[in-house]
């Protein structure tokens, strides 16, 4: 193994609003049976990644449930394996992790015990399929000191990400997080290889000196005085850092070209696995372009919808253009357009529920209407 993995699932984002109330963003459900981190730990798996350091932080016991076990991912080689680390108290130390750098730097220990040369860090909430070994061979041909993979995403609103510019080598020459006005389409996708000795050497210089973020305090401040290089990336590439951005992630899966890019070929992206019967279509049901996940069972109509485990539709109900959670019961003659059901959603008889397509309404996890 080249490298050992980091992945930065602690974050929580309140954009998301009552869908990341009780759980992470990396433990949010998508395309009727993964949840957000199964892509980054099946990329590191299939890249031959199998020492993995999973950090956590907010609303973490779904996250940590999802975790409970490494085989899903084959992680556990003697060699490597899964690691997950979240913050603890200790005599030394009793506060929770202030930024993304400072919880490497409490779990240094894992990079001071691995023997890879370099460390390939990303998020948990980013949805994609790539080999990760050709952002490191690019990092190693272009003797880079940190490789940022990224991506021109013109016509996109970029003030949610770190928006770069580099020079015709490659080489990024400007980096702003998150700027008021863009100077550049191409953003960062927040994921990095850097030596293993050179990251351990400029977290235990930035952290005593009170800087805690790895974007703004490693690769913002030593942009010029390392060499920081982009790789540019132009398959497709999601991250859900919004209501919206979560609703199209989903509709995106109903695209078979999405489908295909992402399932149809090995190596593939893993969950963990649940035990549940096929999902069941009684007479007089209608399933139109959906996603559907075990152990649902339709009575009524489905359209241009994602559906997830055990969700049931009631005789004459109407689904379309919808995420529709694990658990959620949809009763008799109800009507639910462009909405996002959390888990366990009650709709009982001739309930209507109606969004917008670029604003879909949110039901909050175990209501009952």
């Amino acid at each position: 193994m080249r490298a050992a993995g980091i992945i930065l699932a602690g974050g929580n984002n309140d954009r998301l609003k009552e869908l990341t109330e009780a759980r992470a963003t990396s433990a949010m459900p998508v395309g009727s049976c993964y949840r957000a981190i199964d892509f980054s730990l099946s990329n590191m798996s299939n890249s031959g990644i199998k020492k993995v350091a999973v950090i956590t932080q907010y609303n973490s016991r779904s996250l940590h449930d999802h975790l409970n076990s490494s085989k899903w991912w084959d992680f556990g080689s003697k060699t490597g394996g899964m690691f997950v680390f979240a913050p603890f108290l200790s005599k030394d130390s009793n506060s929770w992790f202030r930024g993304t750098a400072d919880s490497i730097y409490q779990n240094i220990s894992f990079l001071k015990r691995s023997n890879e040369e370099y460390v390939l860090i990303t998020s948990g909430d980013g949805i994609y399929k790539m080999d990760y070994n050709d952002i490191i061979d690019f990092h190693v041909e272009k003797e880079a000191d940190i490789t940022i993979m990224c991506k021109d995403v013109a016509g996109m609103d970029v003030r949610n990400f770190g928006v770069v510019k580099m020079d015709d080598d490659g080489k990024i020459v400007e980096f702003e997080e998150k700027p008021l006005e863009a100077f550049s389409s191409t953003i960062s996708l927040g994921i990095y290889v850097i030596r293993r000795e050179l990251l351990i050497e400029l977290l235990e210089t930035i952290i005593p000196e009170g800087r805690y973020d790895l974007v703004r305090d490693i690769i913002v401040r030593y942009r010029k005085q390392l060499k920081v290089c982009c790789f540019m990336y132009d398959g497709y590439w999601a991250s859900i850092n919004s209501i919206e951005s979560y609703y199209n992630i989903n509709m995106d899966f109903l695209r078979r070209d999405v489908r295909n890019l992402l399932f149809a070929k090995e190596p593939y992206i893993e969950t963990k696995s649940k035990d549940e019967p096929p999902a069941k279509y009684n007479t007089g049901s209608e399933v139109k372009n959906c996603l559907v996940g075990s152990g649902a069972i339709i009575d009524g109509l489905a359209e241009n919808s994602v559906l997830f485990r055990r969700v049931r539709i009631g005789e004459k109900a109407q689904v379309r253009n919808s995420v529709i959670m694990e658990g959620c019961n949809i009763g008799h003659g109800c009507v639910v357009e462009y909405a996002i059901l959390d888990k366990d959603v009650t709709l009982s008889g001739n309930v209507e529920i109606k969004g917008e397509p670029h604003s879909p309404k949110i039901i909050k996890k175990n209501t009952i209407l």
